[in-house]
């Protein structure tokens, strides 16, 4: 399977459980690697036939920059279900991290992996 990359992604939004992180937007830093079937578009060189990524990322934007987690894991999640059940792509790895979050760290982040799957019924939490 082919992936589309979008890497770097710079966001703000209200993420963290400290009064201060609820109060002012944090930066996050996003990267994706999407599932998609680039051989249409390769081989036609039309736009037309190509997955969508300027779309796709202006719906991440929109989702991050809305959103008031608690966790980078939850937001991170929420991007995932963004770009497979929104955008309809097959699988993604979402990277995210928030700079600053930990002391004497760059950041601090998770990497995650979703498919259609994750979202097709309530899943339990183990």
């Amino acid at each position: 399977m082919d992936q589309i990359e979008i890497d770097g992604l710079r966001l703000r939004c209200v993420i963290g459980v400290k009064d201060e992180e609820r109060r002012d937007k944090s930066d996050v830093v996003v990267d994706l690697r999407i599932g998609a079937d680039v051989r249409p578009a390769g081989l036609t060189d039309n736009l037309a036939d190509g997955w969508d990524y300027r779309a796709a990322a202006k719906g991440v934007i929109s989702a991050v920059e809305s959103s008031r987690f608690r966790t980078v894991e939850a937001l991170a999640e929420a991007i995932a279900r963004t770009i497979v059940v929104g955008y309809k792509a097959p699988h993604v790895r979402v990277r995210l991290h928030k700079p600053g979050a930990l002391r004497f760290a760059d950041s601090v982040g998770v990497v995650i992996h979703r498919t259609g799957d994750d979202f097709t019924a309530e899943r339990k939490i183990a």
